[in-house]
Formats: C-alpha cells, sequence, structure tokens
C-alpha cells in the first residue's frame, strides 16, 4: 500500500509540475520559446496542448519563415485531437496560403482523410461524404505522382460504396412503404415509383457497385407490386413491363438466390397478360 501511495503521488507531482511548466509557458512573452515549446510538444504527441499554443502563434508568426510550419503543425494538432470539420477547414488554410508550401501535398490530403473520419454512417445526410470524395479526387488531381494516391482512392472508393448504401436504404424504404398497411392504392403506386427511380438512377450512376444485384431485385420487385396495385387501364401494360424485368434480371443472375421468385412473378403475369 506504501508503495502504491508513494507512486500516486509522485504521479500527482509530476502532473502538477507538467501543468504549472505549461502554464509559464503560454503566459511567457517569449514568443519564439513558446514556438520551440509547441513544437516539443507536437513533437512527443501532446496534440492538445500543442494546439493550445498554436492557436495564439499563428497570428504572431505571420510573416515570419514559421508562419507556415505553424498553420500545418495547428492543422495536424486538431486532426490527431478529432476535430475533423476544424482540421478540415485548416488544412484548406494551408493550402490556400500556401500552394506551393513544403506541407501542401499532405496539406490537400489530409483534407480528405478529416471529412473521411468526419463522414457519418449511410441512414444520415451524406454531404459531408460528398466533401471528402470531391477533396480525394482533387488531391489526385493536383498530384497525381503522389505516394499517397493509392490510399487516398481506396479511401474515395469507400466513401462511394456509403453513398450507394445511403441509395439502396432509400430504394429499399420505399418498396416497404408501398406495401405499409394502410397506404391507399394511389400512394402505393407512388412508393413503388419512387423505389424503381432510385434504384435505376443509382445503377447508371455507380455502374460498378457491389449492390447492382441488390438495386435490381428492388426494381424487379417494385415493377411486379406496381403491376399488382395497379388500376384496370395501367394493369397489362405494367405487368408485362414487370415479366420483361424479371427475365432481365435472372439473365444477368442466373445464380442468384432470387432466381425463384422471379420465375414466380413471370408465372403469375403470364396468368394475367394471357386471360
Amino acid at each position: 500500500m506504501k508503495i502504491k501511495a508513494i507512486i500516486l503521488c509522485s504521479v500527482v507531482l509530476l502532473l502538477t509540475g507538467c501543468a504549472t511548466e505549461f502554464n509559464r509557458v503560454f503566459k511567457s512573452t517569449d514568443y519564439d520559446y513558446r514556438y520551440e515549446y509547441a513544437k516539443q510538444c507536437f513533437a512527443e504527441g501532446r496534440f492538445g496542448r500543442a494546439e493550445q499554443l498554436l492557436q495564439d502563434l499563428i497570428t504572431l508568426k505571420k510573416g515570419t519563415d514559421e508562419a507556415e510550419e505553424a498553420l500545418y503543425m495547428l492543422a495536424m494538432s486538431q486532426y490527431m485531437n478529432g476535430d475533423y470539420e476544424t482540421a478540415a477547414a485548416t488544412f484548406k488554410k494551408y493550402y490556400s496560403s500556401y500552394p506551393r508550401g513544403i506541407y501542401a501535398e499532405q496539406a490537400m490530403f489530409y483534407v480528405g482523410q478529416s471529412l473521411y473520419e468526419g463522414a457519418p454512417e449511410p441512414r444520415l445526410d451524406q454531404t459531408p461524404t460528398i466533401g471528402a470524395i470531391n477533396a480525394y479526387q482533387q488531391f489526385m488531381d493536383f498530384f497525381p505522382e503522389s505516394r499517397l494516391r493509392g490510399k487516398a482512392q481506396e479511401r474515395l472508393f469507400e466513401l462511394q460504396d456509403k453513398l450507394v448504401v445511403k441509395e439502396l436504404l432509400s430504394a429499399q424504404l420505399y418498396y416497404n412503404l408501398g406495401g405499409y398497411f394502410g397506404n391507399i392504392n394511389s400512394n402505393s403506386e407512388s412508393n413503388y415509383s419512387s423505389s424503381i427511380i432510385v434504384a435505376q438512377n443509382a445503377l447508371k450512376n455507380y455502374p460498378y457497385s457491389n449492390h447492382r444485384e441488390d438495386f435490381s431485385l428492388l426494381i424487379m420487385k417494385s415493377k411486379f407490386e406496381l403491376a399488382e396495385n395497379s388500376s384496370i387501364d395501367k394493369r397489362m401494360e405494367r405487368y408485362q413491363d414487370a415479366e420483361d424485368e424479371c427475365y432481365g434480371f435472372i439473365n444477368e443472375y442466373p445464380e442468384s438466390k432470387n432466381k425463384s421468385l422471379a420465375e414466380k412473378y413471370i408465372e403469375k403475369c403470364k396468368k394475367v397478360t394471357k386471360e
């Protein structure tokens, strides 16, 4: 117990001493000393304290040789502290201020990386995801030979897949609403039609997606349900369209586990169109 108490006291004294030293540096009017201490904190991974010191020094060092390095270290400290939105803005500021600077390549890459880290799950608004995709694309355009290009491309594809999943969830939601109990006929038609449109646009916009079969399945199911819920004057045309969609699904995905569902739909469609 005595040993534990001694260790605890030592840790407390050490932390108190560090805090006292930092406060002394923070209040110092020797800006060069403060800057060197900020660099030391950054090098040692104490990014919170580095950021605190650099916030003021950015203005104070403006026009000096250290200004460029200070701005980059501030952005990287914010990134390492998990403040991704602020970091993205600071990296952008660095690049716009120093487009030919020594850290220009890294700064542009980390704009995308910061936005990537802050991108939400597919169910939420994907504006940050689109921003990250644009940032990575801009980085690859400006630095096509960069050693970071491979990582940027990998992240870009990952973010694009997130957009695909967002569209898939949206198409699925419309499909589910179409069959929701209590929906009047016109609403059912509208929801199934919306599911078809969302899925078709996704197939067009993301031709190499791993979710192509999922979208195609939703189109097929929605067209069949649309036919089932159609008024008399549209019924025959929509059953024929659904039948064609089923044949197209089987041709494109002959090994699909949903092939039997497509065949079931075809049988029903033929029965109606031959009446």
